[in-house]
């Protein structure tokens, strides 16, 4: 599967609803990687990382994390740099490890799949890191296009992503759900006029209602197509 951003579901077969999923912590578990590959960094570029910073930027793309959680730098390229090395840290980490589905989202896409749902990715991650993810856990063939951070100049809670996410579905915002684990997910699908369905998998669910879903569940083994379509009713 192709991941771009210009696949589009025909208007003349459009489905009830279409899905956006974010990907770190909705489809996979994938935290502990990600963090190491910030300590591995801070030691290779013998720089310090400040208390609690992965989750202050849990959710956000390195463009923000490294200049205003982690204070390393603000020039352009070097910013670039470091979150490319970043990356392929994590990217060796993953594969060195190996990667798991969280449980539960394989039965979830499968059964929206199977009555034409349309579900696409809309995440802060690289295009790279959905590859190498799509290569391991064969999820590819579930999505129809994914949004990832190389798409979009404003990140989380901006709703730049899922709003790319919903027109990859040719859908208005109002008609998609968003898939999210953290604060910030939630409140941009919220402010991307979306339906968005918490999932307390790396965060606490309090701070998944404060910031506004519509309802939050503990994991993906709780998500089917009922739960999701009763979001567009009432």
């Amino acid at each position: 599967m192709g991941i771009t951003a210009t696949n589009t579901v025909p208007s003349s077969t459009l489905p009830q609803f279409g899905a956006i999923f974010d990907w770190d912590g909705v489809v996979i578990d994938s935290s502990s990687q990600h963090e190491r590959s910030w300590e591995m960094l801070a030691e290779e570029i013998e720089l310090p990382l400040p208390k609690n910073h992965f989750k202050k930027g849990f959710g956000k793309r390195n463009a923000v994390i490294i200049p205003e959680i982690l204070g390393w730098t603000k020039d352009f390229n070097e910013v670039e740099r470091l979150g490319r090395r970043k990356e392929e840290l994590y990217r060796e980490l993953v594969k060195s490890d190996g990667l798991r589905a969280l449980p539960g989202i394989r039965e979830l896409l499968v059964e929206l799949k199977s009555v034409a749902i349309p579900c696409v990715v809309g995440t802060s991650t690289e295009r790279e890191n959905l590859l190498l993810s799509f290569e391991l856990l064969r999820l590819g063939s579930f999505f129809q296009g994914a949004v990832c951070s190389e798409d979009v100049s404003r990140g989380k809670p901006h709703p730049e992503v899922f709003l790319k996410a919903a027109a990859l579905m040719n859908l208005p915002p109002e008609r998609c759900v968003v898939l999210e684990d953290s604060a910030h997910g939630i409140e941009a699908a919220r402010s991307g006029n979306m339906k968005a369905l918490g999932l307390a998998t790396t965060r606490e669910a309090e701070n998944l209602e404060v910031a506004g879903a519509h309802c939050v569940i503990p994991d993906p083994t709780t998500a089917n197509l009922d739960l999701l379509t009763s979001l567009f009713q009432g």
